[in-house]
């Protein structure tokens, strides 16, 4: 069911299809981590109906971003979005399948790159639906689509699920993406971690700094 809301009373909106796309947690938590510069160009990769893009268009006026998405009737909505917002202009979004390169932008044409990707491997008997598995990509081909898009020293943020940090390390090491900033997501104090944030650097240095656990229910 197609529904829309909006990121505080009055504020940018969003559409989007329970069926579809829901909105998470983890978006709106990498949204919060994510830390585009002014004036830099930023990817979405999976970028689903559009949440993510728009939590960091409403943060800074002067950002540009495409989003890719394979899922059509995603991309619709995220048109809508970003129509109603007035920020068509900022905003380019691709259909297809991001292990292509024919889909992606040009090589080394990106600042910044953000994604919330599939999180449990095919087959493995997690839940969650289609949305969370690695059907149609791997976490590696993810992290390879960003190392592609980035520019030497741009920067690729994701969120990920905290018993797959080993191999999310293995998979931005291989694409030459160096982590430099780590946070653990804990929704009350006394639970253990649902989701870790990572921010890696195209051919960055060592040198990884760990943030204060982001806890979202404060009492």
């Amino acid at each position: 069911m197609e529904r829309i809301d909006h990121l505080w009373p009055d504020g940018p909106c969003f559409y989007y299809d329970t069926a579809l796309f829901a909105p998470t947690t983890d978006s709106f938590a990498l949204g919060y981590f994510a830390a585009p510069k002014k004036r830099e160009h930023v990817c979405d990769l999976g970028s689903g109906t559009g949440l993510l893009g728009v939590l960091l268009l409403a943060r800074e006026a002067s950002l540009t971003l495409c989003c890719v998405e394979q899922n059509g009737a995603a991309n619709v909505l995220a048109e809508k979005t970003y129509a109603a917002n007035g920020w068509a202009e900022r905003v380019v979004l691709r259909t297809g399948d991001l292990r292509d390169r024919t889909v992606l932008p040009a090589a080394g044409s990106m600042d910044y790159v953000v994604s919330n990707p599939p999180y449990f491997p095919a087959g493995s008997g997690e839940s969650g639906g289609s949305a969370r598995m690695e059907l149609c990509c791997t976490l590696t081909q993810v992290c390879a689509a960003a190392a592609f898009l980035l520019k030497n020293g741009g920067r690729f943020a994701l969120v990920h699920r905290p018993e797959r940090l080993a191999g999310l390390m293995e998979a931005l090491g291989q694409s030459g993406l160096e982590p430099k900033r780590l946070q653990m997501v804990q929704h009350d104090r006394d639970k253990p971690p649902s989701a870790v944030l990572v921010e890696a650097v195209r051919q960055g240095r060592p040198g990884l700094s760990v943030l204060p656990t982001l806890i979202l229910n404060e009492r």
